[in-house]
C-alpha cells in the first residue's frame, strides 16, 4: 500500500480516537486532564505522520524479502516517534498508540490485500531484534511510562536491563511476549492483534455505517473495555478494580451504549465516575486507535486498489 495513504490513515485514526465523546475515563473533546489536554493528543496524532510513512516505506521495501524484515527496525521507529512527540508535548500521550500503529503501518506497506495484514504484522514482530528491544526501552523511559511494569527480569526501569537484552539476545518480540501475561498491548503485538482485528475493527465498521464516526469510536471503546479489563488500570489499582470497570462498561452496552438515550446517560455518569476516581482505561484507548486504523485501511486502502 502507498506509504502516504498509510500515514494519512494512521494520523486520522489517532485524532479520531481522542475525539470520541464521551469516551469514559479519558481525555476527549470536552474533557481535559490536569497534566494533558485534548489539543496535546491532536498534536501528537499529527506529528507521528513522517515516522508512520517511514514505517510503511520500510515495509514496502522488504515486502518480498522475509529474511530482511529485521531491517524495518521497529524499535528505532517507535523511539523516533516518541522523541518527536517529546519535542512538542510535556507528557506521554501516544506511546501505546505508536507501539501498535507502527508495526501495523509497516505491515500495511508490505501487504497487497487486507487479508495479508495480520500475518504480516506477526512476521514483522517475530523478526525484531535485541536492538529493537533496547530502543523500545529507551522510548518507554523517554515517555516516562512504565508500560511493562516493574519485574525482576528485564525491568524497563533497570539501567542494566538493556545490556542484558543484548548479551542474552532477547528480541523486542520476546520481551513483549513476557509482558503479554499482564499487559494487553503486549498481548496484541505478540498474538496477531486479536482484539484489534476480531473485535474492535468489526464493531467500528458496523456502527460507523449506521451511526457515524463518533458513535462508532465510543462504542468500539466500550466493547473492547467490556470484554478485556484494562491492564493500565490493573497495574495501578489491581485486577479487581479493572474487572469492576469492565463490568460497568458491559452493563452500559447492554442498554445500547452510546447508541441509545439510556445508554448515553449511563455513559456520561460512567465517564465522570472514572475521572473522579482517576481510573484511566488508557490501554483500551490505544487499541481503539488500532481498531479504527484497521477499519480505515480496509475501507480506504486495500478496497481502492492501493
Amino acid at each position: 500500500m502507498d506509504p502516504d495513504l498509510v500515514s494519512k490513515i494512521a494520523q486520522i485514526a489517532s485524532v479520531l480516537e481522542v475525539s470520541g465523546h464521551p469516551k469514559p475515563g479519558n481525555v476527549h473533546r470536552t474533557q481535559d486532564f490536569h497534566d494533558m489536554v485534548f489539543e496535546d493528543f491532536i498534536i501528537s496524532g499529527i506529528i507521528i505522520g513522517p515516522t508512520i510513512r517511514k514505517s510503511a516505506e520500510r515495509g514496502l521495501k522488504y515486502k518480498n524479502k522475509p529474511d530482511s524484515l529485521h531491517k524495518i527496525r521497529l524499535g528505532e521507529l517507535i523511539k523516533e516517534a516518541v522523541l518527536e512527540t517529546d519535542k512538542w508535548i510535556a507528557n506521554n500521550t501516544n506511546l501505546g498508540i505508536v507501539m501498535l500503529l507502527i508495526p501495523l503501518s509497516a505491515a500495511a506497506g508490505m501487504s497487497s490485500k487486507f487479508g495479508d495484514l495480520r500475518d504480516n504484522v506477526n512476521e514483522i514482530m517475530r523478526s525484531t531484534t535485541p536492538k529493537d528491544a533496547v530502543n523500545l526501552y529507551d522510548a518507554i523511559n523517554i515517555a516516562d511510562a512504565g508500560g511493562m511494569g516493574e519485574r525482576e527480569d528485564f525491568d524497563v526501569g533497570d539501567d542494566a536491563a538493556k545490556e542484558e537484552l543484548i548479551n542474552k539476545e532477547i528480541s523486542m518480540y520476546q520481551v513483549l511476549d513476557i509482558s503479554s501475561k499482564w499487559d494487553l498491548l503486549s498481548y496484541e503485538l505478540t498474538k496477531r492483534m486479536p482484539v484489534t482485528f476480531e473485535l474492535g475493527s468489526p464493531v467500528f465498521k458496523k456502527v460507523k455505517a449506521d451511526y457515524g464516526i463518533n458513535k462508532a469510536t465510543v462504542q468500539t471503546f466500550l466493547t473492547i473495555l467490556s470484554n478485556h479489563p484494562d491492564t493500565l488500570i490493573s497495574r495501578k489499582y489491581g485486577d479487581k478494580v479493572a474487572d469492576k470497570v469492565s463490568d460497568e462498561a458491559k452493563s452500559i452496552l447492554e442498554e445500547g451504549g452510546v447508541l441509545t438515550d439510556k445508554g448515553f446517560s449511563m455513559l456520561e455518569e460512567f465517564d465522570l465516575k472514572l475521572i473522579d476516581n482517576k481510573l484511566n482505561p488508557g490501554t483500551t484507548a490505544d487499541i481503539t486507535a488500532s481498531s479504527i486504523m484497521t477499519a480505515f485501511l480496509n475501507e480506504f486502502g486495500f478496497s481502492r486498489g492501493n
